[in-house]
């Protein structure tokens, strides 16, 4: 079989938000172009905001948002 750009196969790659300072802003993946899988956002001082998955660009399962203090606030549910 040979390999085309229409039949490549998926690949994730991984992807790093930075604030301007370069400490992380968002960790996760991207497949084609979209977010997907687990990813995480944190605050300017490292501590994690919000957490959940992706599935190529679409919010699923469970969310948790954090207080300051990495206490969970919050819970959201985006279904599967």
């Amino acid at each position: 079989m040979c390999l085309t750009m229409e039949n490549m196969p998926d690949e994730l790659t991984e992807r790093i938000d930075r604030f301007a300072d370069g400490s992380v802003r968002a960790h996760g993946h991207e497949l084609d172009g979209e977010l997907h899988g687990p990813w995480t956002w944190y605050r300017n001082d490292g501590t994690i905001l919000r957490t959940g998955h992706f599935d190529r660009g679409r919010q699923v399962g469970i969310w948790g948002t954090y207080t300051a203090d990495e206490n969970l606030h919050k819970e959201t549910d985006f279904g599967s």
